[in-house]
């Protein structure tokens, strides 16, 4: 089922390709939009017109910078620092920052390109961002990673703003992390302004269920999608990869929806759990010891077994939920899943599935919910955030948990009647792709050629 690109949107392609060299995963992303916007087009000539495509292909800013820092040996290390402020057209850039040596621009270029349209999707006024630095936290020291981000802040302070850049965490980005950025930001402006950071903890203006978000919220759309079909999580066997904050959050939802989690997996392996994994367990060793999965096992003893080598994605399931980083999910691995019996996958983490493993997906008519709409509940949260901000109040988790499953099932609902309006039913990436551009597009188209 995978969607021939308009011809004409190849130049649009080719342009991109040619000035972005080396940037597969950009690539990646600008194609797999393009590839849904044929129909839009067709329907709505004037988003050809005055280069609107190209100009939504082209971040509005990127910022890379030189970040030293000196280590607890005394020693001056020195790292590279990104923010690319992709789309100001619904409001302030608005995203994450990744902290790992994987790091690039062209990963941070897909991932605000990605976050445009997700944001768009939200319904709430923030416009698309990213950001990050090829630094790992794992292994430093708090005096070092605090060094790090006043050095990292240093120059970002002057980017940003909640008028202009509102960052937030993203892979090696924690409330820690956070924490040490806004003490430098608040230093450097002389200014207590909350809202121009979001993911803060809750002393300092943060928003209760936002850790949460991401996993929940791609949790409630998986939800939502199933009940189309007559079914939900109830008895689901489930999948989940990673065991960050998106993995543990979809995994404790899944298990409040009566579903049962029998594997998840960090870089060095995977655990399998025929029991059903204990979620107290896991968070215990992730997020109080900071050890890896294969500790898991260990403790929790008969039942569960740590793997390494092959791929989390062998392990049958009736619903897969990749939660982890980019491309994790390949088309070998669909193949295995669908053979397994797989219903239904959610991306939690961004764009975890290769192409070829969506085409897998939809051609076998598996229910597929893509990033940018599935885990749009870590931003819409952020956003939510910035209100809390705003009117110096303070949300319940109950208020907060409320308005992300509105938001989610919103989503879920405008990403399916897109679809059915295009003549596509049930396929969300088309309905996703086109909901999000089209609003941004009519945000750009009434602003004229800026």
């Amino acid at each position: 089922m995978m969607t021939k690109l308009d011809e004409k949107l190849e130049p649009t392609l080719d342009a991109v390709i040619r000035r972005n060299a080396g940037e597969p995963e950009f690539h990646q992303a600008v194609r797999e939009v393009l590839e849904s916007l044929g129909r839009v087009i067709a329907k709505n000539p004037q988003y050809a017109d005055d280069a609107l495509i190209e100009r939504i292909c082209e971040p509005e800013r990127q910022i890379i910078f030189r970040v030293p820092w000196v280590d607890d040996q005394g020693r001056v290390q020195v790292n590279r620092g990104f923010r690319v402020q992709f789309n100001s057209a619904l409001g302030p850039y608005k995203g994450g920052m990744r902290f790992h040596p994987s790091v690039n621009i062209g990963i941070v270029k897909f991932l605000g390109f990605e976050q445009t349209f997700k944001n768009a999707l939200t319904g709430l006024p923030i416009g698309g961002g990213k950001g990050g630095a090829d630094f790992n936290p794992k292994g430093r020291s708090d005096a070092e990673v605090m060094r790090f981000c006043q050095s990292f802040m240093t120059e970002m302070a002057r980017h940003i703003g909640v008028y202009t850049d509102v960052p937030a965490g993203d892979i090696g980005v924690g409330a820690r992390e956070i924490g040490f950025l806004f003490g430098q930001y608040k230093r450097l402006t002389n200014r207590y302004e909350a809202g121009a950071l979001t993911g803060k903890g809750l002393l300092y203006g943060g928003l209760r269920a936002r850790t949460e978000a991401t996993g929940y919220g791609a949790t409630y759309f998986v939800q939502r999608m199933l009940q189309t079909r007559g079914r939900d999580f109830e008895g689901m066997h489930c999948v989940v990869s990673g065991s960050g904050n998106v993995a543990i959050y979809t995994i404790e939802k899944i298990l409040s929806f009566g579903g049962a989690v029998v594997a998840c997996s960090d870089s060095s392996g995977y655990v399998v759990d025929e029991n059903g994994i204990d979620l107290a367990l896991l968070k215990e060793i992730k997020e109080v010891r900071r050890q890896r999965i294969s500790e898991y096992a260990n403790l929790r003893g008969k039942g569960a077994r740590f793997i390494t080598g092959g791929s989390i994605w062998d392990v049958p399931c009736d619903v897969a939920m990749p939660s982890a980083t980019q491309n994790e999910l390949s088309g070998k691995d669909a193949v295995t899943l669908i053979k397994n019996g797989v219903i239904a996958v959610g991306e939690g983490a961004n764009m975890p599935s290769t192409p070829e493993a969506i085409d897998a997906f939809q051609s076998a008519d598996i229910l597929f919910a893509p990033s940018k709409a599935a885990n749009a509940g870590g931003v819409a949260t952020s956003a939510l955030e910035m209100q809390q901000n705003a009117s110096r109040d303070s949300w319940s988790f109950e208020k907060t948990e409320t308005r992300l499953a509105q938001i989610m099932h919103n989503i879920h609902d405008h990403c399916a009647e897109t679809a059915e309006e295009y003549g596509v039913p049930g396929d969300y990436v088309m309905g996703a792709n086109i909901a999000g551009f089209i609003r941004v597009a009519e945000a750009m188209h009434a602003f004229g050629v800026i």
